[in-house]
This record gives C-alpha cells, sequence and structure tokens, in this order.
C-alpha cells in the first residue's frame, strides 16, 4: 500500500510541476472529438446489425453493455478513458474561457485544465465486491433468470443474461447468484417482473470483503400475501442457504427486504437480518470501516485506495504530522460522507472533520467507523446537504476557520443550493470534487463553482478555477472512470 500511495503522490506531484512551471494547456483536437464520435456512431451501428442478425452470442452481448471495453488490452482502455476525460476537460475549458477571462488561461484565450494520465486499478478482474443481479425471461423464456439485463423494458426486448463470463465479477458473486436462482425455480411463487404484474421474488444484492465474508440481501415482493405467509418463504430461504444446496456459498450475513416499490430505503422498508452477522468489515488505508446492507462503499477496494490517497493529497497536499498530529489548523468539510471514509482518512491531517450524508444508517456507521479507528476529531451530521450546509456556513464563516471541502455526490450531482454555499464561502480556497459522471450533472456543478458572479444565481462568491484532473480507473472492462477534480482560488 505504501508503494501505491508514494506513486500516486509523485504522480500528483509531477502535476502541479507541469501546472506551475508552464501554462501552456493540453492540446484538445475538436477534430479527433468529432472524429471520435463518429467512429463511435458507426461502431454502434455495426454493432447493432450483428446483434439484429443473431451473429452476436447473448453473453458477448452482455458483455458489450455492462464491460463494453473488455476487448481491448487494460493499457488501451486507459487510454480510451484518458481521451474522454480530455474532452469533458475540453468542453469545460471552452465554457469557461467563453463565460469570462480566466486567470489560467492560455495565449489562445482558452483556460488550461492538465488532466494526469489515468492512475490504473491494481485489480483488473473480478474486483467489484458489490453486485446486484436482476431476475427477469431468459433467452430460452424462463421468467426465473437470474443476471443482468440486454434490452430496454421500454421497447419489450429485455433478455436476462447470466453473468458467469463477465470480467469484473467475482467468482463468489456469480456462485450465490446461480444458487438463487437454483433456489426461485424450486419455489411455487412467481418472480415479479413488474409490479403491476404481481409476483414476489426480486433482485438479490451481494457484497463481499477482502477477507472473504459475504453478505446476502435478497428483495421480495409481499403483496398479497399474509405476514404468516411471507414469514414460510423466509424460513425456506435460510434453510436454503444454511443447510441445503446454497449452504456451499457460506454466507455470512442474509438479509430480506420486503417493498412493493423499486427503490426502497431502510427506513421504508427495514432490512431483516434473517440470519449471520449483522454488519461487515473492510480495511482501507489502515483504517477499519463497518458496512451496513445499503451503507455506500466503493465496489473496487484496492482502486478505492489509490482514489483516497489522491484526494488526500489534493485536499491537504503539504500537511505535515508529527506524532499523529496534525500542523494544518484546518478544517475539512466532507460533503455527501457516506460512511466517513474520506473525512476519517484525512483526520489526521486536519484539526476538525465536518460530514454531511443524507442516509441515516450511513451517518451511524461513519460515527461508529470513527470511533473503531480512536479517530475524535470527526462529527458527522444527518441530513440533506442543501438544508445542513447554508446554516452550518454562516456558522463556520463567523469562527474565522480555514476550511477546504471535499464533495464526492451521486451521479445526479450537488443541489444548486449546496454549490451556492460552497461557492459564497470565502474560507474555502480549495475544494475537491469526486464525480464519477463529471460529463452528466456534475458538468453544471462544474460550471456554477467557476463562472463569473451572477448575482441572479445568487453565485456572488469570488469563482474557483479547476487546476488539475487527475482520473482514477475504479471500473476496469468498463466506460466509467472516477474523476478528481482540483478547484482553486
Amino acid at each position: 500500500m505504501n508503494l501505491l500511495a508514494t506513486r500516486c503522490r509523485s504522480v500528483i506531484a509531477a502535476g502541479h510541476n507541469i501546472l506551475c512551471s508552464s501554462r501552456r494547456p493540453l492540446a484538445f483536437s475538436s477534430q479527433a472529438g468529432a472524429l471520435s464520435k463518429t467512429g463511435e456512431r458507426t461502431r454502434r451501428r455495426k454493432k447493432k446489425t450483428a446483434w439484429d442478425e443473431g451473429c452476436v452470442s447473448w453473453e458477448e452481448r452482455l458483455s458489450d453493455v455492462v464491460t463494453p471495453l473488455w476487448r481491448l488490452r487494460y493499457e488501451q482502455q486507459l487510454q480510451v478513458k484518458l481521451k474522454q476525460q480530455e474532452m469533458i476537460m475540453a468542453q469545460l475549458s471552452l465554457h469557461l474561457s467563453e463565460d469570462f477571462r480566466s486567470p489560467s488561461e492560455s495565449p489562445a484565450g482558452k483556460p488550461s485544465i492538465p488532466v494526469l494520465p489515468v492512475l490504473p486499478s491494481p485489480v483488473r478482474n473480478g474486483y467489484r465486491n458489490k453486485s446486484t443481479f436482476s431476475v427477469n425471461k431468459g433467452a430460452d423464456g424462463n421468467p426465473k433468470t437470474v443476471g443482468n439485463y440486454v434490452g430496454r423494458g421500454v421497447e419489450g426486448n429485455i433478455v436476462c443474461v447470466n453473468t458467469d463470463h463477465l470480467f469484473n465479477i467475482p467468482e463468489k458473486h456469480k456462485q450465490v447468484a446461480r444458487c438463487y436462482q437454483d433456489f426461485i425455480r424450486s419455489s411455487p411463487l412467481d418472480p415479479c417482473l413488474l409490479f403491476h404484474t404481481g409476483g414476489h421474488w426480486r433482485e438479490i444484492t451481494v457484497r463481499t470483503n477482502a477477507q472473504g465474508h459475504t453478505m446476502l440481501i435478497v428483495y421480495f415482493n409481499p403483496h398479497p400475501l399474509t405476514p404468516d405467509e411471507v414469514a414460510v418463504h423466509k424460513a425456506e430461504l435460510v434453510d436454503y442457504f444454511t443447510q441445503g444446496p446454497g449452504s456451499f456459498c457460506k454466507l455470512d450475513s442474509l438479509y430480506f427486504q420486503e417493498s412493493a416499490m423499486t427503490r426502497c430505503t431502510h427506513v421504508e422498508s427495514p432490512y431483516q437480518l434473517l440470519y449471520g452477522q449483522p454488519y461487515m468489515y473492510e480495511e482501507l488505508l489502515g483504517f477499519k470501516f463497518r458496512i451496513s446492507a445499503d451503507a455506500f462503499f466503493q465496489v473496487n477496494l484496492t482502486a478505492a485506495e489509490v482514489l483516497y490517497n489522491t484526494v488526500r493529497d489534493l485536499c491537504l497536499p503539504n500537511t505535515k504530522q508529527e506524532e499523529g498530529r496534525s500542523q494544518s489548523g484546518n478544517t475539512l468539510l466532507d460533503v455527501c460522507c457516506g460512511t466517513g471514509a474520506i473525512g476519517i482518512i484525512l483526520s489526521r491531517r486536519v484539526d476538525r472533520v465536518i460530514g454531511i450524508e443524507l442516509i441515516e444508517q450511513a451517518v451511524k456507521d461513519a460515527i461508529h467507523n470513527a470511533a473503531l479507528n480512536h479517530i475524535h476529531n470527526c462529527e458527522f451530521i444527518p441530513g440533506k446537504a442543501e438544508v445542513v450546509l447554508p446554516g452550518l456556513m454562516s456558522q463556520l464563516g463567523s469562527a474565522g476557520e480555514g476550511l477546504t471541502a471535499v464533495v464526492n455526490p451521486s451521479r445526479s450531482g450537488l443541489h444548486p443550493k449546496v454549490v451556492r454555499a460552497l461557492r459564497n464561502q470565502a474560507a474555502i480556497r480549495r475544494l475537491v470534487y469526486v464525480s464519477c459522471k463529471p460529463d452528466g450533472e456534475a458538468m453544471r456543478n462544474f460550471k456554477e463553482l467557476c463562472c463569473a458572479p451572477d448575482p441572479q444565481r445568487k453565485l456572488t462568491g469570488e469563482a474557483f478555477s479547476p487546476t488539475l484532473a487527475v482520473p482514477v480507473d475504479m471500473f476496469p472492462h468498463t466506460s466509467h472512470c472516477e474523476l478528481v477534480l482540483l478547484f482553486e482560488r
């Protein structure tokens, strides 16, 4: 792990040297981007034609959907992802150059956002510690097929294909999925493909940790069964995975959630522990974390260490430590903190950590994780960031504290009120944004953090400048890439 951290820091340091020694921007070719998009459209047409003609197996089709880069060598995958991130940053650069003349502008009038090479995942195959498997009609028409989808529901052409061949899913997850398929096929209850058509057995989630512990979460539509009838099928499920054919999966935890809606939180319908331990534990960069059934945790553990090392070095690059104590005199604001991983990992470099998280159970996990690691300078607040943050900012601002912010939102990005609160807090001079989809709603956040002051949108604070982008490959074989973007002012 020390080698990973050293490599990560050296790459980031190199990026800062590039930034400080030269203001020349990276060359982005709009023509190349256009050609790339044209080629992609052509490939999509060819693939669609091959699918329509039945020349591609169902397994190959699923691989193309779930892991579209699976045919490329890993070095080629990283190059594809680097080009994607460069194009996204070029789009942001163009917007900022049109919005107002940036301090980091190039002679051509376009601001430079250096993009470092993609930091690779140390593990490329079977890296996922969390997988979800759906239930639907298979290629043979069996509605009790467990796997991932090909097709779209609105077009009525969904086919569920088993995932035994996918590179990113570990064997243990595939094993549990096969057993669940055997179980529901032996059950007299129908699967729930669509809520309005009835049925009961739904998708499952499998979680594992580095020690090999396994948690299975089964989702179930109880309507119109009575509680006593549901209890019978829960008992059969437990018996199958503890005493029956599924016992060789060696589950450590078996959860059951009854829900008549697609997405349901623990508050709306509590996860019922049918068997085993209520939590899993994972170690990350020397810290231990408790993971509950619905808690967010990075799905690629070894790449998460690369990611969090990157975040740590961008948030607090020059902080010195003596006898485990920080010399920064700083407060870290961790927005969308989840189970507290980033705040806890950075806690020894700052005087204080304040985390904000929507999911109440995740906050409980974060508080537990801080105590588990003997960290006493972390505070975690439950609630919507757009509700909690504005009031918190006024308190922090009046205290005259130095602030560093890190945000790690979902694909939907930050609420406008959160962006406004961060932008208008003058004490924040450095902000690190971690995004799994930087070309989505996060792009709106980037623009609002960096645009010229706009009183109509209440963006009155000094604009941030994006000064360094570091892509981290959290998801080998897929087209997705995590982006860590540093903003300074």
